[in-house]
Order: structure tokens, then sequence, then C-alpha cells
């Protein structure tokens, strides 16, 4: 079987999207106005990734604020957040360039979705003719909806992870029940939880083996079978064309990250300076059983945070090294993160958001003729 390939998820949003997400937080446009950009937009994700031969396709995440917000919040800046939350919440992440991002913060409980990821299946099943696969958000970056040091009254910390639990759960099920042959469970908190950042204080409290113990908690309620299918995505960010943990030693995430009982992994890599060291890591640390799945590892061999385009035999090179630490039998090609995890990027390496888009696809290409023929050289 040829080496397999997936793209991670979100896709550039046209320029005039991501002022609609604006004009609605300012009052100028309406809800439904927004939604018709939105599926604009979503439409011509679908239809450009089939043109490129991806095996599974998205919607760019076109119609969501966020990677790790669209069960929560209609935009970044809080119009339509649940009534239960606030917006002063802890910092997700500050970035090198210097720009931060924050979630909100819980209020009370219950803890509940006013979006499931279905929603966006549903849509694209209508409107693409190739498999559809849908990233949903990890319980370890929500948990962080929660105050770090004290407890909201009424509501104990553990029955809040309990309903998160059940939460993420339905969005996983209700997202393969809607059509999705892939589900990836977005993880980038997880390399951030050993930055030690002074300025963002959850970095300091060694979360990794908290976070891997609540995703497995999720994970472990479905079977092997289902499990071959659901994946994690690791990276170091990929907001705003900048990085929030690459300097954080990856070995410290990847020793452990495998303990996740999950079928599969996309793992950022184009981007490291030592992309053998990472496929030593994988290979050593990947599971034949995990629980039931043995995992597979889709080295990222695209950085989406530069305009410069692979080239196919970069790629070829980068599988065929790859190949020799995982196995090829083991072995998947992905991109480094999603082109633009957050709804406001204008992707300033590249010049604009509408440039990017295009570069994306160009990008995509490169890593399918690549795939494809690092795999006629393994001869599989």
């Amino acid at each position: 079987m040829p080496i397999p390939t997936e793209l991670v998820g979100s896709l550039p949003r046209p320029m005039k999207l991501q002022q609609a997400y604006a004009d609605l937080d300012d009052g100028k446009i309406t809800v439904e106005e927004l939604q018709a950009l939105q599926e604009e937009a979503a439409k011509d994700s679908i239809k450009r990734l089939e043109q490129t031969g991806e095996t599974y396709v998205t919607d760019g995440e076109q119609r969501e604020s966020s990677f790790a917000t669209y069960p929560i919040t209609t935009t970044l800046a809080g119009t339509g957040l649940a009534p239960n939350l606030a917006g002063d919440g802890q910092f997700f992440a500050i970035f090198d360039d210097g720009h931060h991002r924050q979630l909100p913060r819980l209020t009370g409980g219950p803890f509940r979705y006013q979006t499931f990821a279905s929603e966006f299946v549903e849509k694209n099943k209508r409107d693409a003719s190739k498999p559809v696969k849908q990233a949903v958000i990890a319980p370890s970056m929500l948990m962080l909806l929660y105050p770090l040091e004290e407890e909201i009254e009424g509501y104990p910390r553990e029955q809040f992870l309990s309903d998160l639990c059940d939460e993420v759960e339905k969005d996983i099920r209700q997202a393969f029940a809607a059509g999705a042959e892939r589900v990836s469970i977005d993880f980038t908190e997880g390399r951030l939880a050993n930055k030690n950042d002074s300025r963002n204080p959850w970095t300091n409290k060694d979360m990794l083996q908290e976070f891997i113990d609540l995703n497995n908690r999720v994970i472990d309620r479905f079977s092997p079978g289902e499990r071959r299918n659901i994946g994690i995505h690791t990276c170091p960010g990929g907001d705003c064309d900048s990085v929030h943990s690459k300097e954080v030693p990856y070995e410290k995430l990847l020793t452990k990250m495998f303990n996740i009982n999950a079928g599969y992994f996309l793992i950022q890599c184009a981007s490291e300076d030592d992309k053998e060291k990472v496929y030593k890591l994988c290979g050593e640390y990947r599971r034949d059983d995990a629980n039931g799945v043995s995992q597979k590892c889709f080295m990222g061999v695209i950085d989406p945070l530069t305009p410069e385009v692979e080239t196919p035999e970069q790629v070829r090179d980068d599988l065929l090294k790859a190949a020799e630490h995982i196995g090829a039998e083991n072995l998947g090609a992905t991109d480094d993160c999603g082109f633009s995890p957050f709804s406001r990027d204008e992707k300033p390496k590249h010049g604009s958001p509408d440039f990017a888009r295009d570069v994306a696809m160009q990008k995509i290409s490169a890593r399918l003729e690549g795939a494809r023929m690092a795999s006629e050289e393994l001869g599989i």
C-alpha cells in the first residue's frame, strides 16, 4: 500500500471572510451574512483540495472561530460566547512574534458544547465527492477553561472534567456518524506543556502527563477498530506564521505522546532542525499494540508557515529517511500544522491570506506527489 497522506485540517481564510468575522463583532453584519461567506469559503476549500488529489478533504475550518474554540464561541472576540464563559481566561499560548491567544474562563457548570464538529461534517459531505475528515479539539486544551488554581463554587474540577470528556466523546462519535472517515484530535498544547513560560502559568505546572491521561479517558471509550481512524496532531504552534514552543526539546513530548492510545499521529517535523532525530524517536516510541491498535506516524513534510513551496523531491527524500527509522508500513505524510488554525490570521510571511491559500494548495500537491515518488521507490 502506498504511503498514505492526510492534511491536519485548516486552510487560510480569505481576507473577506476574516473581515466578516470582525464586522459581526462590530454589529455591521448579521450571523446569516457571516455564514453565507463561510459557506462560500468552505465550498471553495473542498473543491480546491479535491483538485489536488488530497485523500481526505476538509472545509479548511472556514466555519470555525478556531480549532480550539469552535464548540464554545462564534468569533474569537467573544460574539456568541457560551453564557457560562467569560472572556478573561488563561492564555493558551504566547507566540514567538509576541502575539498571544487567550481562552475564555469557565464561570459555572455544567459545561456543554454549543456547536459540535458533526455540523461541519454534514455540510462537507453534501459538497464533497471525496472522503471527508474532521479535526476536533482535545479535552486537554479545553480543561484550561477551568481556573488553574481555584475551584468554581458548586462545580468541582472533577465534575467539569467528567462533563468535558462526555462532550469530547460525543463530538468524535457524532463526527463519524455524520460521515467523517477520519477524526484527528488537535493536541498542540502537548509540547507547550514543557515550556515553563513565566508569563503563562499553566506551562509551569508540568501538565503533560495529566493531558495524556485525560485524552486517554476519552480515547479509551472507543474500540480498536474505531481508534484506527482516530488521530492525534502535535505541533509547536502555527498561528500568524509564528510558533509557541519550538524551543522545547521534542523528546520531552515524543517519549510520552505515544502512550495515548490513538491509531495514528500527525507529527510536525518539516520545520525541525534535526528531522532524523524526530524520526528515530517516533520509530522507538510508537507502539505496535496500543491497546489493540498499531500506531501509524504521519510525518510533517510541509511547513505551512513559509511561502517557499517544497519540491516533491524534498518530500520524497524526507519520507525515505523516515522509513528507515519508522518502517514504511508505519509511515504516512502530512503537513506540520494546519495552515491557519485561527480565524484571524493575515499570514504575514506570505503577504496576505489569499496568497497563502494558493500557496497551501501548491504545498499539498507537492506532499502528494512526493509521497507517490517515495512509495514508488520503496516498492509499496
